[in-house]
């Protein structure tokens, strides 16, 4: 096959070498256009050359130590424009600390430096569109591509060749299927390539020798641990790349990865994502931003103060129990909506449409989400973010808990005032299972996806669409 060709299998490694070679001169040109733009000339210092050479040298290193250089095949590209941001931005930073240290911050232009950080950071990007763009359209054409022989159930073998044809410009063909297990028929629009019962592993390792395979797949289940260490062994002495994808279709997973713990390998099958640098920019983020909004809107606040007052005997704000992040529980702060009333038993009623509890005020305030704005205050004790899942009434969590399935998974992060299922309609009462489930499915994919720029994007789509909802009431 052409695509496997020796010729077109460096072009990994061409690309990567490549992308070395440019950074290192993109980095000098940019300090150059930078300087031009900043002094409308290019006889540049001594001192700030030094400073180009410093750069472009830590550009390398963080570039190697976030992996940027790493083959791009088959990567979620959006992590690797992040890798790639935050080993420029460790750069510049690091530059600045040097400059503030030697107290020679003052002698350099900080345009300079700012047009050509951007400069630097812009170009790169681009560039490696240009390079990513060009791949695939050549893998898409069937060169560049990498032989796989995956060895697994029907079902696995199945979800793997599919994703494979939806994704021609990873270069990744299916060249051989071995069987393991036989759940169910497999039609043969399903698997173009024969799929073979796997008898014995004597004859893996050579086909995989005498066909070029560059992958091997193993995708099994957890249980069959056997037969994973038949194929490690029946390969070891093959420098095949050999890949384990277990099958974890059975289990509702959150922020799977690949992690190192005590110097032992892990599947995090359940875990936050906001931990580490990321819990720390969430924080950073609700802090800052939350401080922010709660100033603005400090005389909106006194002006619904008065209105609550006005409309009804009873406190200005209303504080129920939530839990928080891992269960804790949180007094959450509310304007009051509703007349004093008692509920028997702790038992928690969710408002419904026309509900004589609550006040024609605070009616408004619940229409316009306004009744909210209080927990800006829970933002800035670090109780409640500015994004995330919706904290419930605990006697709904404990209702839902066993009626949704990872319904406490919502728990691995602080609740939020909008979030991901409110800015999509999922709001108001949850009068049947269903709609919960749903809304569950929602803040778990918020979760899974959590990003400083999703946040972003909320918060956006929370403005744009208004705070009314047809379903708060």
């Amino acid at each position: 096959m052409e695509g496997n060709r020796p010729g077109w299998a460096v072009l990994d490694v061409v690309a990567g070498s490549l992308a070395r070679v440019f950074d290192i001169c993109w980095v000098f040109i940019a300090a150059v256009l930078a300087y031009w733009i900043r002094f409308d000339h290019v006889e540049i210092p001594l001192p700030f050359q030094a400073v180009m050479l410093i750069g472009a040298l830590l550009v390398m290193v963080y570039s190697s130590g976030f992996s940027v250089y790493a083959s791009w095949r088959g990567r979620r590209k959006i992590h690797l424009l992040g890798r790639l941001c935050t080993s420029y931005i460790v750069t510049w930073a690091t530059i600045m600390g040097l400059l503030a240290v030697t107290h020679q911050a003052d002698y350099f232009s900080r345009l300079w430096l700012g047009f050509w950080f951007l400069t630097a950071l812009l170009g790169s990007v681009l560039f490696r569109a240009v390079v990513y763009f060009s791949l695939s359209r050549m893998r898409a054409r069937g060169h560049n591509t990498k032989r796989v022989v995956i060895v697994g159930s029907l079902r696995s073998i199945d979800k793997a060749h599919r994703r494979l044809i939806e994704s021609p410009w990873l270069g990744l063909t299916l060249h051989k299927a071995l069987v393991v297990r036989r759940e169910s028929p497999i039609g043969d629009d399903k698997c173009a390539l024969p799929c073979e019962a796997m008898e014995s592993l004597t004859n893996l390792n050579r086909t995989v020798n005498e066909d070029r395979i560059n992958e091997v797949w193993i995708c099994l289940p957890l249980r069959e641990e056997e037969r994973v260490n038949e194929v490690l062994y029946e390969l070891r002495h093959s420098t095949v790349n050999i890949r384990y994808f277990p099958d974890l279709s059975g289990y509702r997973l959150l922020n799977h990865r690949a992690t190192e713990v005590a110097g032992l390998y892990a599947l995090d099958l359940s875990c936050s994502p906001l931990d580490g640098l990321n819990r720390f920019v969430k924080n950073l983020e609700d802090r800052l931003l939350g401080l922010f909004i709660f100033l603005v809107i400090t005389p909106l606040l006194l002006l619904i103060a008065v209105g609550v007052k006005l409309s009804s005997p009873g406190p200005v704000i209303f504080k129920q129990y939530r839990h928080g992040i891992d269960g804790r529980r949180i007094n959450v702060y509310k304007f009051r909506s509703m007349k004093i009333h008692n509920e028997p038993n702790g038992r928690v009623t969710q408002a419904s449409r026309l509900d004589d509890r609550v006040t024609a005020f605070g009616r408004f305030l619940r229409k316009t989400s306004l009744d909210e704005l209080p927990q800006f205050f829970n933002v800035i004790q670090g109780k409640m973010s500015i994004v995330g899942p919706r904290p419930h009434a605990m006697a709904h969590n404990e209702q839902y808990k066993e009626l949704v399935e990872s319904y406490m998974k919502r728990h691995k992060v602080k609740p939020g005032i909008t979030g991901w299922a409110q800015v999509n309609g999922l709001r108001g009462e949850t009068d049947t299972v269903e709609k919960m489930r749903k809304r569950v499915e929602y803040d778990l994919f918020y979760i899974e996806n959590w990003s400083l720029a999703f946040d972003l994007r909320i918060i956006a789509l929370t403005l744009w669409k208004g705070f009314f909802n047809k379903n708060a009431f």
